[in-house]
């Protein structure tokens, strides 16, 4: 083939483009035509001049944005946040005030018209149907048809040139196999749906073991190195004080214990809005970098300079605001049960979450696949956001899958023009289960319950307040502060007290001041997984010990409504699990393996019949097969609590989370083990991966072998090596 492009295909192909930048112009012109009606001090004479005002918006962007990068380079992502919103009011205020036949009065009518302007073409796409995602990336998008026109990419040209393979990974956070499976029967997942029945893609799921949370999947799903990470928030022995996940300074110092430099993303991939960065060599959002900077802001800037795009996403987080005031009015005036509270300031973070943070992150994803990065992973919360509140199978929880199910058609379309020919993979990093709070079935918290169980007047006692939400948006304040600076600002309830001269292994949380001793009794909750520590002990106690102190603690939570299951260490038998009326012992049929050996710790040397003994009634039975192996680890894994706590599974299903959640993870019990793992037919599970008893993958460090296998199948592993293993972690 010649170098040379067929003229009917240039032609065709310009025709299309032509009719975009028209179809573009237009909405913008009636969006404008809206706005200059609508705000006081802006007049037109004639509908000639709004269409060249369109005009000019959108050469002034054209005519900026080099020096606007330049802006961005120098100042990061706040540098493209300003530079951007100036420069949106600086070509609206032009445009307004040189067209013949308009008439402005000042810059604030110029602002005016911006945001009235956004928000009738927020409304206009929403009636006639287009994407929201689209409208994001559509900058993004027309670069690369462009590029791949010029060179043939892309499909451009059948048999071109062969594009290399990509790898773009997609975690659709606490989404439930179930759960997608329900949203594909309903059609609300049709980009999904469509890869299915065309046989490009293959369903299958995985067993997110416990802890069941995001920072414990994502540290294998992408580092493989879960055994890191005991529960979502815990009593860190080492640092001396209580560590929460989605606080920045804290995911820093967790993944500076579970790197070993080859990630998931080694190699020059990127990680947009994770909780660990994979080892990527650019990253957007990710917690536990957030405190470095994120270098360049060139890719943030299309997101916040390109016209009324940023006006658009913050005109529809108020409208998220606004619906999520309606459906939880709705589930109060309908009595659904069981509910909890949808008020304060998650109303707001759902807005900002689900509408800004997204948008922002597929913008940024879809610059990454016209840069051609080889590996690609985007985390997407929000399904969870919604799901921990209204429940994981509520009607406004269905229907956020039908937001993330567009983003996945606006980056399959970016795909299609992209210099990588890249293969998706969708997956979650756990599912949710519903179920009324510890709390509303007992009266109590589970700190109340412990203290009164300890009858010991004056304890010093902290617990964990659930502030999950807050991790997204503190993330993205992190990120934007100027590089180098090491300020902890973090908002939400456990926020109030970090702030000052602290650092990440110093800060402490609310009622925990550097210098004073540590508190008799530490409490969290992550979902139905319950911790307790007694962080003045040097080292984990045993129910020996417990019970030599506080002799009602241990069999006192057991037989406490509510509770299942009391997981504590004991010198005779080893892990014990505690029921209302029996005892699992874990490890007694483990004779001779040590209690520090590895195999001991993984559950690997023994099959669960041969390592388990029960007395009396089975409390692991209502949990199923998965549930002795998931406790024998984490009852082995380090900074796990002294006791370990799992509420009751009932006949419904439900489980009670030991936080404000109607639907919840982190434990066992019912769907929030069950996570979607949807991939290319062409990359098959490799049996050894595969559980010879379940058949599927189980655990999030098989994710990531698997994942790493298929990176490499694909060719973008090489050169890609581990350095020396991290204390403590097994390989």
């Amino acid at each position: 083939m010649t170098g040379r492009l067929p003229l009917r295909r240039w032609w065709a192909i310009t025709l299309s483009d032509l009719a975009d930048v028209l179809l573009g112009l237009a909405v913008t012109a009636l969006g404008l035509g809206v706005g200059i009606a609508l705000v006081d001090g802006v007049s037109a004479s004639n509908p000639g001049s709004v269409l060249l005002v369109a005009l000019l918006v959108g050469l002034g962007d054209l005519v900026l944005r080099p020096s606007l990068r330049v802006l961005a380079r120098v100042g990061g992502a706040m540098g493209a946040l300003a530079a951007g919103l100036g420069a949106q009011v600086l070509v609206a205020w032009f445009a307004l005030w040189a067209v013949p036949g308009v008439h402005v009065r000042n810059a604030w009518a110029a602002v005016g018209v911006l945001v009235v302007t956004a928000v009738a073409m927020a409304i206009g796409r929403w009636v006639w149907g287009a994407g929201d995602s689209d409208y994001v990336v559509g900058d993004v998008l027309r670069r690369a048809r462009s590029r791949a026109r010029r060179s043939g990419e892309g499909g451009a040209v059948e048999g071109w040139r062969e594009r290399p393979p990509g790898l773009l990974v997609v975690q659709l956070d606490g989404v439930a196999a179930p759960v997608l499976a329900q949203a594909v029967d309903a059609g609300l997942v049709p980009t999904m749906a469509s890869w299915v029945t065309a046989g490009s893609h293959r369903p299958d799921h995985w067993w997110a073991r416990i802890p069941a949370t995001t920072p414990a999947s994502q540290a294998g799903i992408l580092h493989g190195a879960a055994d890191q990470v005991c529960s979502f928030r815990w009593w860190d022995r080492a640092a001396g004080r209580l560590v929460v996940t989605n606080h920045p300074d804290d995911a820093a110092m967790v993944e500076r214990r579970l790197t070993d430099g080859a990630g998931l993303l080694a190699g020059g991939g990127a990680a947009v809005a994770t909780m660990f960065s994979g080892d990527a060599e650019r990253q957007f959002l990710v917690m536990s970098q957030a405190r470095r900077g994120i270098g360049p802001g060139a890719p943030y800037l299309r997101f916040f300079a390109s016209p009324f795009v940023l006006a658009r996403a913050v005109t529809l987080t108020i409208g998220e605001v606004v619906k999520e005031l309606y459906q939880g009015r709705r589930q109060r005036l309908r009595d659904v049960r069981p509910r909890v509270p949808r008020r304060g300031w998650y109303v707001l973070l759902r807005g900002i979450t689900n509408v800004l943070l997204r948008d922002l992150a597929t913008a940024l994803t879809a610059e990454q696949l016209v840069r051609g990065v080889p590996v690609v992973y985007l985390s997407l919360v929000d399904y969870d956001e919604i799901a921990h509140h209204a429940g994981p199978t509520r009607p406004e929880s269905l229907r956020s899958l039908e937001g993330l199910d567009r983003v996945l058609g606006t980056l399959d379309r970016v795909r299609e023009v992209a210099p990588r020919d890249y293969r998706v993979v969708v997956l979650s990093d756990h599912g949710q289960t519903l179920g009324p709070t510890f709390e509303q079935v007992t009266g109590e918290t589970l700190p109340a319950v412990v203290h009164r169980l300890m009858a010991e007047p004056g304890l010093d006692a902290v617990q964990a307040s659930g502030d999950e939400e807050w991790g997204p948006l503190n993330a993205f304040l992190a990120t934007v502060q100027a590089h180098g600076e090491d300020r902890s600002v973090v908002l939400g309830p456990q926020g109030k007290d970090r702030s000052g001269d602290l650092h990440a292994d110093s800060s402490r949380p609310a009622g925990v001041r550097t210098g004073s001793p540590p508190p008799d009794v530490a409490v969290t909750g992550s979902g139905n997984l319950g911790m307790v520590w007694f962080p003045r002990a040097e080292s984990r106690l045993t129910l020996e010990q417990i019970d030599a102190r506080w002799p009602g603690l241990v069999g006192g939570l057991a037989a406490s409504p509510g509770i299942a299951v009391v997981l504590v260490d004991t010198v005779a038998h080893g892990l014990a699990a505690v029921g209302p009326a029996g005892i699992a012992w874990l490890e007694r049929g483990m004779r001779g393996v040590p209690s520090d050996h590895p195999d001991r710790a993984s559950g690997e040397a023994a099959t669960e019949t041969d390592a388990t003994v029960v007395e009396g009634i089975d409390p692991l039975a209502p949990f199923g097969p998965h549930a002795a192996a998931d406790l024998r680890r984490l009852g082995r894994l380090g900074n796990v609590g002294d006791l370990v706590l799992v509420s009751e599974l009932t006949p419904e299903g439900w489980v009670h989370a030991f936080e404000g959640q109607v639907g919840s993870h982190g434990g066992i019990g019912g769907a929030q083990n069950a996570a979607v793992l949807l991939h290319p037919t062409e990359l098959a599970l490799d049996p050894d991966l595969v559980d010879p008893e379940f058949g599927i993958l189980v655990g999030a460090d098989a994710v990531h072998r698997q994942l790493v296998r298929w990176a490499g199948q694909l060719g973008l592993r090489d050169g890609v090596t581990a350095r020396t293993q991290q204390p403590g972690r097994r390989p």
